[in-house]
């Protein structure tokens, strides 16, 4: 009997978003799932981001609240605001020790770990999973991606080589975002909402940057 391999999935949306903004495709994230699911037994979707706390950029809680709702594990952590040493304010989120302490700690339970991001700074974390035994992944851009995590990783997979797979039709963009506010405007109707405000700033793959006053 063919062995089925677990696979967990990590998804660094701000890269990500930049990436395939670069190649001028959007994401499915529904189709995404399905794609993984049928390469092993998919364990764990993870999605991570940085979110404002206030409403002064355009929210993507939407996007997050679809997410938690339709298989992904959303990790959120509050953006940080500080004013530098010429007295320019500057935003700041990263997200990299969140996502690397869920890897570690579900790295006993899986065979592989697929990587969405192309930030060099995940190279320590590649060849910890791999000591650990867990085969990794690279999905990425290889204008975009940093070479180190390239090489470190077991497989690098040209995310535009997905696109047919996990990309989403442009002629059904449109219909396909109502649907996905409507169904987070209800949902959010149903519970307690996250007082967290993500921007689109942040989901446009930067960890800091300049805001004018």
């Amino acid at each position: 009997m063919k062995r089925i391999d677990k696979i967990a999935i990590f998804i660094d949306g701000p890269n990500l978003y930049t990436t395939v903004k670069s190649l001028g495709f959007e994401i499915d994230y529904k189709r995404l799932l399905h794609e993984f699911r049928l390469r092993g037994c998919l364990l764990r979707a993870f999605y991570y981001t940085a979110v404002f706390e206030d409403d002064e950029h355009q929210s993507l809680q939407p996007l997050l609240d679809w997410l938690d709702y339709n298989g992904f594990t959303v990790v959120t952590k509050a953006a940080k605001e500080f004013v530098d040493l010429t007295g320019r304010r500057k935003i700041k989120g990263n997200i990299d020790v969140e996502l690397a302490i869920d890897a570690l700690e579900i790295a006993p339970h899986i065979d592989q770990m697929v990587l969405f991001s192309g930030d060099g700074d995940f190279r320590s974390l590649v060849r910890a999973m791999q000591r650990r035994g867990a085969r990794v992944i690279v999905v990425s851009s290889t204008p975009t991606a940093a070479q180190e995590l390239r090489r470190q990783a077991d497989e690098f997979i040209e995310i535009v080589t997905l696109k047919d797979k996990i990309g989403r039709d442009p002629a059904a963009r449109q219909s396909r975002s109502s649907s996905e506010e409507r169904t987070a405007r209800e949902q959010r109707h149903r519970q307690v909402p996250s007082s967290n405000r993500a921007s689109l700033m942040m989901a446009a793959g930067t960890d800091e940057w300049d805001e004018e006053d």
